[in-house]
């Protein structure tokens, strides 16, 4: 039994390494293709190590202000990301507390009605929340990406389930001293749900950052779209004029954030597949 178990277990290793190399190789090498002249990236076609390490072409990159500000568009993805992760933990929190702590007829029933609506793909919702969007006036500003999905019903399933673990006493007691329903919320709950806020906003903000279709159909202008819209818009630019580092470049660039993102809070990546319930017995 142990050697069957030793060989499952490297077995496993060998599996993940691989999946792990074809998942890195081609990070690699877009990174050190941006280092890459545009003479050896036509001349020598593949090859994992540039001969030659140049920044020509993350100086033309941030150069161009023009016809590809893509200083300007982290900065909109930057403060659109930012934003919309703060709405999404007050407003899944708030919506939670409501789920759980307060009675009302048919409660369960409503919360399971959105929650298998929720299911449907979010491709199916394209073209009516592009005219909802359209009909409020705000195509082309930071409110076609940062209201729409506040209120995910994934993320408020999260909450939802982590609250229900904790004991109803802690509400009692305050309702004993004189708190009401917003003090017990912000003083009692939202500090006792503070891990589950956390992994919820990580997702949210990776999210919002990775959007990609969405601001491509609701932004048009060049100095209002995020990184992800800009990046399309890259791909005509560079890619029509065969500037592959520049491209790699610009990309790279791009996800810088929520690389760095993953790496500084990579512990509450994994605490999320731990979240099962808000107090302990």
């Amino acid at each position: 039994m142990k050697k069957h178990f030793s060989i499952s277990k490297w077995i496993a290793y060998l599996f993940l390494t691989v999946l792990s190399i074809i998942w890195v190789v081609p990070i690699i090498f877009g990174l050190t293709t941006s280092f890459r002249s545009q003479t050896e990236v036509v001349s020598d076609g593949f090859r994992l190590l540039p001969v030659h390490w140049v920044i020509e072409n993350y100086i033309e990159i941030l150069n161009n202000t023009s016809t590809a500000p893509i200083v300007r568009w982290l900065g909109n993805s930057l403060f659109i990301a930012t934003t919309h992760t703060i709405l999404v933990v007050f407003v899944i929190s708030f919506t939670a507390y409501g789920y759980t702590r307060i009675s009302y007829k048919y409660k369960d029933q409503i919360f399971f009605l959105l929650l298998g609506i929720s299911m449907f793909p979010g491709i199916v919702n394209i073209i009516p929340s592009y005219k909802i969007v359209q009909m409020f006036g705000w195509v082309n500003t930071p409110a076609a990406m940062i209201i729409p999905g506040l209120a995910g019903m994934g993320n408020i399933f999260l909450v939802r389930q982590f609250m229900r673990g904790i004991p109803k006493e802690f509400d009692e007691s305050a309702r004993i001293d004189g708190a009401g329903e917003f003090a017990i919320y912000s003083k009692i709950m939202l500090p006792m749900i503070r891990p589950v806020l956390i992994v919820c906003g990580l997702f949210s903000f990776s999210a919002s950052w990775n959007d990609f279709l969405w601001p491509v159909i609701v932004y048009n202008d060049v100095n209002k779209m995020p990184v992800t819209a800009g990046l399309l818009l890259l791909q005509d630019i560079y890619g029509n004029y065969r500037l592959i580092g520049q491209l790699m470049g610009s990309a790279f660039l791009a996800i810088i954030p929520t690389l760095l993102l993953f790496v500084f809070a990579q512990k509450y990546f994994v605490q999320s597949m731990n979240l099962n319930s808000g107090v302990k017995g």
